[in-house]
């Protein structure tokens, strides 16, 4: 049982996925600091926000799992090119959703 605390598998998947679902959705880095990026991205978080409350419901997050969560979708943020303070301000928003 005391295993199970460290089983983060579920929570590094979603951490994944949520990731994908901001890299498909978000517009051109060009674009970023407009209006237009604004709205774009608000409606990507809102999105988000659904998804993070449905896992929640479904999944018991402990720190452990939660840091595993925010790690992969910072790294793959990184890796698909986001700027690292860019991936630092959407990690920080979802581990303040996240709770």
């Amino acid at each position: 049982m005391a295993l199970a605390w460290f089983d983060a598998g579920e929570a590094k998947k979603f951490g994944v996925s949520l990731a994908q679902f901001f890299l498909e959705r978000i517009p051109k880095a060009s674009q970023k600091g407009d209006k237009e990026f604004a709205k774009k991205v608000d409606y990507i978080l809102e999105k988000m926000v659904v998804q993070i409350v449905q896992f929640k419901a479904q999944h018991t997050l402990n720190t452990y799992k939660k840091a595993q969560l925010g790690n992969v979708f910072k790294w793959a943020l990184l890796d698909a090119g986001i700027s690292a303070d860019y991936a630092d301000e959407m990690t920080t928003w979802l581990m303040q959703k996240i709770g």
